[in-house]
């Protein structure tokens, strides 16, 4: 049975616990670790902020499923998400996805399976703020075709 931590939080998070905590068994033969930060450019635009709003129990619920998904498909040991909620700056660390397994393979494939559909299943509402002005982030349809394809690929 898979170990899953998830944390939606305002707080900067330490990537060093996740890692320790996610890679800490001994039959642990592979770790994959992603943060993804605020980006300066979006759309063509200069960015200094996004705002990320959600609603609690809705959001840890669609996080939480997505994590059993990665480990109904693959045989993992421990999945860690947090993701940041509230007023973030260029250069933030907004979200980290950690998985463990024995196998790099697992892993890796686990780690973007949920990043794919962390991307469009999780229920946050991202407004921008650029030189032009605040503006709320709709979702992107080459985000909808990455999580589409784990439809069609079964593992």
């Amino acid at each position: 049975m898979t170990d899953i931590q998830i944390h939606v939080q305002s707080e900067p998070f330490d990537q060093n616990k996740i890692y320790q905590w996610t890679a800490a068994l001994p039959e642990t033969g592979a770790t994959v670790l992603f943060i993804g930060k605020v980006r300066d450019m979006n759309l063509g635009d200069s960015v200094s902020g996004l705002y990320l709003e959600h609603y609690p129990a809705m959001t840890k619920k669609a996080l939480r499923e997505i994590a059993d998904q990665a480990a109904a498909r693959w045989q993992l040991q421990r999945i860690y998400i947090v993701h940041r909620v509230g007023q973030l700056y260029t250069g933030d660390e907004i979200v980290a996805v950690a998985v463990s397994s024995a196998h790099r393979g697992s892993a890796y494939q686990a780690n973007e399976f949920i990043m794919d559909f962390l991307k469009t299943k999780a229920p946050f509402w991202k407004k921008e703020t650029t030189q032009q002005g605040d503006r709320w982030l709709e979702s992107r349809a080459s985000d909808d075709d990455a999580a589409e394809r784990w439809q069609h690929d079964k593992k």
